[in-house]
């Protein structure tokens, strides 16, 4: 157990946390706030992404939980998803105990993060309105598919995955932004209990950090959620491009 300077988690922690929940809420990527922030506070890395997940669990339900009081999840499709993620969750978390070159495989997906993001920017009507065609052969191919890979991903490295989900949503499965915003953090929410879970029984988690931040995250993503359903998609797609960015310098100039 590192020193743990209840100033710093106050001051900084906390504040930051709660940005996380809230723009995760909204668009994903708030662990490229709550992960650097951890390691600013002086834990080891297996206690950083312990921690992390700890304070994940409290934003993606607190959410989850806005987006579904609302109608805003297509529960018959994301339930499917959910478990599909959630293997390729384990898979991913398999696979990165044999990877070594951990900052090819960043340049990769930062690459992919950019690309998503010009295909948004260059689609002007992307993701304004809903499209979803229900549950089609399609839908299941292309969104099994898809999570399946995210999810994966979601295990072997992490930051981004909100993103990469949300892009499945919008993009290949036809929803607004809004509707797949709320899909995205169901799904962040299944994979993220899957990891909760796993590292509860390691015994890495810092409870004296994770639980006030947490609870603060949970408080950002809540306004976040409130926020996404009151103002629409275009209000979401402007803060998904905002966060496609901060992905992208996360990958690219935080170690």
């Amino acid at each position: 157990m590192p020193d743990i300077d209840l100033l710093t988690v106050l001051s900084y922690g906390i504040p930051l946390a709660f940005l996380a929940g809230l723009i995760d809420a909204i668009a994903g990527g708030g662990g490229v706030i709550t992960l650097p922030t951890l390691f600013f506070m002086g834990l080891p890395p297996g206690q950083v992404v312990a921690t992390n997940k700890l304070l994940a669990i409290f934003g993606s339900a607190s959410s989850t939980y806005q987006y579904f009081r609302k109608g805003k999840i297509e529960l018959k499709l994301v339930w499917r998803l959910a478990i599909i993620a959630l293997l390729g969750s384990a898979l991913g978390a398999q696979l990165v105990l044999g990877f070594k070159d951990q900052d090819a495989f960043r340049l990769i997906i930062a690459g992919l993060v950019i690309l998503v993001g010009i295909l948004v920017v260059t689609n002007k009507r992307m993701g304004l309105e809903n499209h979803y065609e229900g549950l089609t052969k399609r839908t299941l191919i292309i969104g099994g598919l898809g999570s399946l890979v995210i999810g994966m991903y979601d295990g072997f490295f992490g930051p981004g995955t909100g993103t990469f989900l949300m892009f499945l949503f919008v993009r290949y499965l036809k929803f607004d932004f809004v509707v797949g915003s709320g899909n995205a953090r169901f799904i962040n929410f299944i994979t993220n209990l899957g990891a909760f879970i796993t590292f509860l029984i390691s015994g890495k988690m810092v409870w004296m950090i994770g639980l006030p931040m947490g609870v603060a995250n949970a408080l950002g993503a809540t306004l976040g959620a409130r926020l996404a359903i009151l103002k629409g998609s275009t209000f979401v797609k402007v803060i998904y491009l905002l966060i496609v960015l901060l992905v992208v310098a996360r990958l690219l100039f935080v170690a």
